[in-house]
């Protein structure tokens, strides 16, 4: 009932003009995503945050999560050898198993469902047809996934039509990307890409029918240099990438002031939308979860607030008519 009440609430904001607020404002957009989508802990704990606070997210995933023994030893990104992964594969196929109705009930929540491609590599040298490889590799092993576990009866109606169809947004492995990137996006017929950096807070760039959203560079610390906005970037900056349970505390809580400052000032300011990334790894105890749930919370309740996801926040943004053309 909570979740279909917070599903609700949701939709009913989102119903709502995205321009005539009253006081002229747009409504503020929050876009929270995680790349990887694979620990099945952590889609649980995401899908929570979500739905206790009306919430819709976005997930990229990574389609050797979904591969068992065989697709793995099987499957080959551009320029790699085969059975290679930068990130792993599906611990077994009870895990696959496990991934795939997540999956589902997340997609029936409302939330996207994104392409991190397969195996994490730097694309910064691939061709458009290296690109559509790996695109094709992904989709095909979301497609599949059912029948790939020995589950083709369990297959929910209509997840053929959404693994071909409804995938429509991508985040390149390491933000790395080429001159080859926006024509297999195209071709793959991806609505957005979320691959940038930008400055600060920035609406997205439109060229070639493609939304290009960017992570921004907020201020962090005590000292308020910049930082991209994710968590990643934020475990390097702390703790230089290696685990620090002894001051995580810490870290919680610069993350979390870090992330209500950028959000004020669009707030009470011009209202650009506050992109935000994560990953479905816990670093340094956890900080950053906990500053993201936190974060959640307190602004998703907020009048004038929508927490969405990246294709929600399109049409909402192509209302205010000032989207950046590239």
């Amino acid at each position: 009932m909570l979740r279909l009440a917070s599903c609700l609430s949701l939709a009913f904001s989102l119903a709502l003009p995205a321009v005539a607020q009253a006081d002229g404002k747009p409504k503020q957009l929050v876009m929270i995503s995680f790349d990887g989508a694979h620990d099945n802990a952590l889609w649980t704990k995401s899908r929570e945050i979500a739905s206790r606070n009306g919430a819709h997210f976005t997930y990229f995933l990574s389609c050797t999560f979904l591969m068992n023994k065989a697709q793995a030893k099987a499957y080959q990104g551009p320029k790699q050898r085969v059975g290679k992964s930068n990130v792993g594969f599906a611990k077994s196929e009870d895990d696959v198993r496990t991934r795939i109705a997540n999956i589902w009930d997340a997609h029936q929540e409302g939330h996207d469902i994104s392409s991190h491609a397969c195996g994490h590599f730097d694309g910064k040298g691939w061709s458009a047809a290296d690109w559509k490889q790996e695109f094709m590799s992904a989709r095909v092993a979301l497609r599949d996934a059912w029948k790939n576990v020995g589950l083709a009866d369990k297959e929910p109606q209509g997840w053929e039509d959404f693994a071909t169809h409804d995938v429509k947004g991508f985040r390149a492995p390491y933000l790395s990307t080429s001159d080859g990137l926006m024509p297999a996006e195209k071709e793959a017929g991806f609505q957005y890409d979320a691959s940038l950096v930008t400055k600060g807070p920035a609406l997205p760039q439109v060229g070639d029918g493609i939304y290009r959203f960017g992570l921004p560079l907020i201020p962090e610390g005590p000292e308020n240099r910049v930082v991209i906005g994710m968590d990643y970037n934020l475990y390097v900056r702390h703790s230089k990438g290696a685990e620090d349970k002894a001051n995580a505390k810490i870290y919680e809580d610069r993350t979390f002031e870090a992330f209500e400052a950028a959000f004020n000032k669009q707030y009470d300011g011009d209202r650009i939308p506050l992109q935000l990334g994560f990953h479905f790894v816990e670093m340094n105890d956890g900080a950053y979860w906990r500053a993201l749930d936190r974060f959640v919370s307190d602004v998703c309740h907020k009048q004038d607030v929508a927490c969405v996801s990246y294709s929600e926040a399109i049409p909402l943004i192509a209302a205010r008519g000032k989207s950046q053309q590239g």
